[in-house]
């Protein structure tokens, strides 16, 4: 039956206003704040296909440390080589590029086996932009996707999203062209909660929700209210923007939002102003609570849009994902992609990771510095920052407690200092160098850092070798 745009928004306009007056949604399940287990870092192996991911859990993830792997959206989607076309679904049918059902299924064992548990990246704002045939064969038109939505199950509105100031306008019309599900229809939220309830039945322990600014944060409530496990974990894309419309904190009631404004902002002050104002990083900036806070250095989107930090920013990248994994807010995600010049350029060998560091592959999550610290992450859990020093510009030092100990050095020389600590006395190893350090009875050690390098210490590391 059609429905007309006024209607539409007004039965908007009225969910919004009851979510907003319950405080943190309408009806939501409780929200769970840190990725899924005691181990909260994501390896987030961008458009890895699963056989690849699975060998990786085993490889690497697993004995680094890290709780969880976010993978690429695992449905069937349009046609082409660009990365893009994982963002464009056709129907939920496990049938992309990265692998059919059995090889997901696959993936999921391999990374619990080695004790790491798989997030999934869940496109459900959207379909596709035009008309074509799936990677799964199946044929479909923009709006009419058979066997699963028509025309009658999109929004009224058929215009780009284009003022964020309107809540109408970015939640009802269609992001950069795509055919925007209508998430306030029962049958809508039945069929993405069957796809999400699918994906539980394959072991998934948590979603990723691509584009969740785009869909009212009541209706993502109704979805994951209809799931088995209505406490699964739940992260949301949520890109916040000083005076929009539609703000991260509404969706704090259904589980985490990615705080952009922490990567977004180590990446103006690794490049252009003083590591010394890291001080009271989080929630002193202004940013969302922590403890629902998804925070990283760079993602797939914003690495290629130039407003984050990147792999191509060498070391101050990689200092600021040393930085991210020792300072305690939010549960943080390591992006790990691959090169490109082309900023629409498909993953390498349609996501087959031979080796890392071949074919383009960056491997960020494998990196010497950055793999090193998710073991100190887990070390220092749950304590608190102690012994802040700087030197005014781009020179950090801060413990962990009694647990660990970081020094971070941006500076274009070599610092020398003698730091005090609260750790134990007695010997470390430097996770970063491999080198020993002795800290002494009163809690001092003293170190020579390289410019662009790091220091880190803990408890989980008496010893190199």
């Amino acid at each position: 039956m059609p429905r007309t745009g006024m209607s539409k928004i007004a039965r908007r306009v009225t969910a919004v206003a009851l979510a907003l007056a319950a405080g943190t949604g309408l009806g939501a399940p409780p929200a769970q704040a840190s990725a899924p287990g005691e181990k909260d870092v994501t390896a987030v192996l961008f458009e890895w296909n699963y056989a690849s991911v699975g060998r990786e859990c085993k490889d690497t993830l697993g004995p680094a440390g890290y709780g969880s792997v976010q993978v690429s959206p695992p449905q069937e989607h349009v046609q082409g080589p660009q990365w893009w076309t994982s963002y464009q679904p056709v129907g939920y049918r496990l049938a992309g590029r990265l692998g059919d059902r059995a090889a997901f299924s696959a993936m999921v064992a391999a990374c619990h086996a080695a004790g790491v548990k798989v997030v999934v990246d869940a496109v459900v704002n959207h379909m596709t932009a035009g008309s074509g045939t799936g990677t799964g064969g199946t044929a479909y038109t923009k709006y009419d996707y058979p066997g699963l939505y028509g025309p009658g199950d999109m929004d009224d509105c058929r215009a780009v999203v284009s003022d964020y100031r309107d809540r109408a306008n970015v939640q009802n019309c269609e992001l950069v062209g795509l055919a925007d599900l209508d998430t306030g229809e029962e049958r809508v939220r039945a069929r993405i909660a069957a796809y999400l309830e699918d994906l539980l039945g394959l072991g998934v322990d948590g979603f990723r929700i691509d584009a969740a600014k785009h869909i009212p944060a009541a209706d993502l409530a109704a979805v994951k209210s209809r799931l088995s496990r209505p406490d699964v974990y739940w992260k949301q894309e949520t890109i916040y923007g000083a005076g929009e419309a539609v703000q991260p904190e509404e969706y704090l009631g259904t589980g985490d939002a990615q705080e952009f404004r922490y990567a977004r902002d180590l990446r103006r002050v690794f490049v252009g102003e003083r590591l010394a104002y890291l001080r009271n990083y989080g929630e002193g900036w202004g940013y969302l609570p922590g403890k629902q806070a998804s925070v990283f250095v760079d993602n797939h989107d914003t690495e290629r849009g130039g407003d984050t930090l990147s792999y191509k920013d060498g070391a101050a990248y990689t200092l600021a994902n040393v930085f991210m994994l020792a300072w305690p807010y939010g549960s943080p995600d390591v992006h790990s992609g691959y090169e490109f010049t082309d900023r629409d350029a498909g993953p390498p060998r349609g996501g087959a990771v031979g080796a890392c560091w071949q074919d383009g592959w960056k491997c960020q999550h494998k990196w010497p510095e950055i793999r090193s610290m998710v073991a100190f992450r887990n070390a220092v859990r749950g304590t608190a920052v102690t012994n802040w020093w700087d030197n005014g510009y781009q020179a950090i030092a801060f413990g962990r407690g009694d647990r660990g100990y970081v020094v971070v050095n941006h500076e274009g020389f070599a610092l020398t200092r003698t730091f005090q600590t609260s750790l134990a006395p007695r010997d470390y190893c430097d996770v970063q160098s491999g080198r020993r350090v002795t800290v002494a009875a009163n809690g001092t050690f003293t170190a020579t850092l390289a410019p662009n390098t790091a220091l880190a210490l803990h408890v989980g590391a008496p010893t190199c070798g």
